[in-house]
């Protein structure tokens, strides 16, 4: 579903731009404080024509920004948190930048840091744009502020900042979506150093090797340390972004479906049933969202949350009972109530746990506002007068979301496969079609943009993945073989 920009969350974006300018220019003049000689105050005063065109740039960029983000991205833009944190990368790469050329050397500041870490947080499009962003702004800064210093900076090196920036922050945004684990984050340092000593080398032969001679390719050597911050900053601060921003990044992803992860380890261990259908849901979750183009990992980690909230009362639930139903002796309503509180519990849960809010969104919406079947016809066997289906449905929403819309399916067709006794995969997929169809006449679709198309492709992956699961095996001859055979 498409978000839309709102008069409060323009006004809200607005401000946010704005209070991002101010910030802009307050790392420009404390910059201009620690490089100049004279006060900040009296540069200002002596080059005001320097002054007014860093404002006006800064003020460029930041509408050109916002309007990249309301034709290209506006989930960004009516996003408050996704705001504050691209404005927090993208003041802390120009504040890093600074920091890294005045006390370092200019060489060796972190080119690619911005934009491999704006692409796992923001995505690879945005990281695209808002890379140029970044390097047009440095460029700004060192040509009017003039981050280096004076006797060493030339326009050549401004140059090379730029193309260095721009070439090396293009290069690892290509390559970041194959980046899946935080160990491989490490050869980031090797993909970076082909951009940045290729151009600084080219430079040196160009505008300097017959003035200064061999000395000055030590600036090749602050390069490698430019791409080697670079990485360390990314794998040191991202887990920062994703704690404070509750980012879903691939590591994440993995680390919060890992079997120790806290609420998995409960399910495990109080709720065993529950999490055996959780692990064989988020195999088809996984398998579907490959097959229509979806996040595969997303959709995994919403499998292994969706039912977390049955860690309440597990012994309600009947993947997690022997013999022995409890809900025998309840009334149907007292029954419907507690199945379909899991949902609004597990949310709570998830919540608790400071996990990203889709997954909580997931376990309230996996159930959308179906009706409970086994508890209502129970309901309208014990009593002659007609009876709302209302009070035995789940409360809702329903999915917002192609992923939210994968798991309310193969939750439903994982559980409902278990009953089936013929379980070929026409049989499987005639079953998984018919709930499916069922889901659609309720209009649990209507507001998560997935096509029938899709509606298609998930049944036929779900067939074919359930076939596997539940396939046929030989029997067993009952033979009892002795020692001596």
């Amino acid at each position: 579903m498409k978000e839309k920009l709102t008069k409060k969350t323009a006004l809200i974006g607005l401000t946010l731009f704005i209070l991002n300018v101010i910030l802009i220019l307050a790392i420009a003049f404390l910059m201009i404080e620690l490089n100049q000689t004279a006060h900040a105050i009296k540069y200002i005063r002596d080059n005001p024509s320097k002054v007014v065109f860093v404002v006006a740039t800064v003020l460029f960029l930041s509408l050109l920004t916002w309007g990249y983000l309301y034709f290209e991205s506006i989930g960004i833009l009516t996003n408050v948190l996704k705001l504050i944190e691209m404005f927090t990368l993208l003041d802390l790469s120009l504040f890093l930048s600074f920091v890294f050329g005045k006390y370092i050397n200019p060489a060796a500041r972190p080119f690619g840091f911005f934009a491999i870490t704006c692409a796992t947080l923001l995505g690879r499009k945005q990281a695209m744009f808002l890379n140029i962003i970044n390097a047009l702004l440095i460029f700004i800064m060192d040509i009017n502020i003039n981050i280096m210093e004076l006797a060493s900076a030339a326009m050549w090196q401004y140059c090379a900042g730029l193309l260095i920036t721009f070439c090396a922050g293009t290069l690892v945004v290509f390559v970041s979506h194959k980046i899946k684990t935080r160990l491989q984050s490490i050869l980031i340092v090797f993909l970076l150093l082909v951009p940045i000593e290729l151009i600084i080398g080219i430079m040196q032969i160009l505008f300097t090797f017959n003035e200064e001679g061999v000395r000055q390719w030590v600036l090749l050597g602050y390069g490698g340390l430019g791409a080697l911050f670079s990485t360390l900053l990314y794998m040191v601060l991202l887990p920062v972004f994703e704690l404070s921003f509750a980012e879903l990044t691939v590591f994440r992803l993995r680390e919060i479906t890992a079997p120790n992860a806290p609420l998995i380890k409960k399910l495990k261990e109080q709720a065993p049933g529950t999490y055996n259908h959780s692990v064989v849901v988020s195999q088809l979750a996984e398998a579907c969202a490959i097959a229509i183009g979806e996040d595969s990992e997303l959709a995994r980690a919403a499998a292994y949350y969706h039912d977390v909230g049955k860690l309440v009362k597990p012994e309600m639930f009947t993947e997690n009972q022997s013999d022995y139903n409890v809900h025998n002796e309840l009334s149907p309503e007292l029954s419907a109530d507690i199945i379909r509180s899991h949902t609004k519990d597990g949310a709570k849960l998830i919540k608790k746990q400071h996990l990203p809010e889709f997954l909580s969104d997931i376990a309230i919406q996996h159930h959308g506002t179906l009706p409970i079947k086994y508890f209502y016809a129970k309901a309208l066997k014990m009593t002659d007068g007609e009876i709302s289906m209302a009070n035995y449905s789940y409360a809702g929403p329903v999915p917002q979301t192609r992923i939210a819309a994968i798991i309310m399916i193969v939750d439903a067709a994982e559980a409902a496969t278990r009953s089936l006794a013929n379980r070929t995969p026409a049989n499987i997929e005639a079953l998984v079609g018919s709930l499916i169809e069922e889901r659609i006449n309720l209009d649990q679709f209507v507001n998560c943009n997935i096509t029938l198309r899709d509606l298609t492709i998930i049944t036929h992956t779900i067939a074919q993945s359930l076939s596997g699961v539940y396939h046929s095996r030989i029997s067993y001859p009952k033979i009892k073989i002795g020692k001596n055979r």
